[in-house]
């Protein structure tokens, strides 16, 4: 079955307005839409580095017991949360090479292939 919500725990920590500290969160698979959609947004294309700001408030759902994420939450974190969140993106978000078993026509040896999709021609 397919995970698609993924607990994290910031590094530093998002510190809120009355000064509580929050580090565990969610953030869900992106979607295509989460991608393409913040490519409209003029602070985007003004500064397209804001594009990762837009995407983590719309891939983080839970962030501690904070009501709501949104773009404001993740200009405040520390640098060292936003390129762990970075990071931890990537890695939820990249697509996983697929092995398949496989035996060779000649020998009849056993063995396992990993497909790698985004590129097929590389097998």
């Amino acid at each position: 079955m397919l995970t698609t919500e993924h607990a994290f725990e910031l590094p530093r920590g998002y510190i809120d307005r009355e000064g509580n500290l929050h580090r565990r969160g969610v953030m869900r698979l992106a979607t295509a839409s989460d991608e393409i959609l913040p490519m409209r947004d003029p602070r985007v294309q003004q500064n397209p580095s804001y594009l990762t700001i837009i995407l983590l408030a719309r891939v983080i759902t839970k962030l501690g017991d904070m009501p709501m994420i949104d773009t404001h939450t993740i200009e405040g974190l520390f640098t060292a949360d936003l390129a762990y969140l970075q990071e931890f993106y990537r890695s939820i978000n990249e697509m996983e090479l697929t092995t398949i078993p496989t035996v060779c026509p000649r020998c009849g040896h056993e063995h396992e292939v990993t497909m790698n999709f985004l590129d097929p021609s590389r097998v």
